[in-house]
């Protein structure tokens, strides 16, 4: 069972985090959940795909590797790219509610920890806090990330929804080649289908743009183009062999 605790620098004063990534730290993985808020730092690096939440809602996913357990972004040296998700920067740290007054019913958004993850050690890793008790800078850098994703988080549900309404979400199969006798078939995902964003009249342009969501629709579209970087990346390590 896993084991949160509400982080603090008392019981966890000399707690530490191990930051570097590896496949040990759960970084092995061909594909992660993303948030709007990140849209636009993903897109550089990542196909962007849409899948279906077991809820029936839409889960923005980066695209990391084309084969099960691949992420083609991850070598001896660690994570090589500008951008690491932010589900795998977060590591052990979550966001929970603690009920304080004048706080609301969903109560206060606290840090919390999974101290039986395997990047939460004693002897290596990141301080969580300063010798005198403040956060540590790894620590606020997290609390940044946290931030991003609990925004990220509210504004998922208002945007799919919106993005369905006005017919913007479309299945998408995408045929990746290899070479002339190999090739992946990624099914079960969807996009934002370009042709009909292009279509939308001026209101629902603006509604979208006050929102925020037209360039989070644009950077789905663009983000395609890195399909090819899987592709010379995977090509890559083949040869290597």
């Amino acid at each position: 069972m896993t084991q949160t605790a509400l982080l603090n620098n008392i019981q966890h004063g000399d707690l530490r985090v191990i930051s570097r990534h590896g496949a040990a730290f759960g970084d092995a993985v061909n594909q992660v959940a993303i948030v709007p808020t990140e849209f636009e730092a993903i897109q550089r690096e990542y196909p962007i795909l849409l899948a279906r939440d077991p809820g029936g809602g839409y889960q923005a996913m980066a695209l990391l590797g084309l084969d099960a357990g691949e992420n083609l972004f991850l070598g001896p040296e660690g994570w090589q790219a500008r951008y690491v998700p932010a589900a795998q920067v977060r590591g052990p740290f979550m966001i929970g509610f603690q009920p304080q007054a004048g706080s609301g019913p969903a109560g206060e958004p606290m840090i919390h920890i999974d101290l039986d993850h395997p990047r939460v050690s004693r002897s290596e890793g990141e301080p969580l806090f300063l010798p005198q008790g403040g956060n540590s800078p790894y620590l606020e850098h997290i609390a940044r990330v946290l931030r991003l994703m609990h925004v990220g988080l509210q504004a998922s549900g208002p945007m799919y929804s919106a993005f369905e309404a006005l017919g913007l979400i479309e299945p998408v199969s995408l045929q990746v080649n290899l070479n002339d006798r190999e090739q992946y078939q990624l099914a079960d995902y969807h996009t934002i289908g370009e042709e009909r964003l292009a279509q939308l009249g001026g209101a629902d342009l603006e509604r979208l743009h006050r929102a925020g969501w037209l360039r989070a629709a644009y950077f789905v579209v663009s983000s395609l183009q890195n399909i090819s970087r899987l592709i010379e990346l995977k090509n890559r390590r083949r040869a290597a062999g």
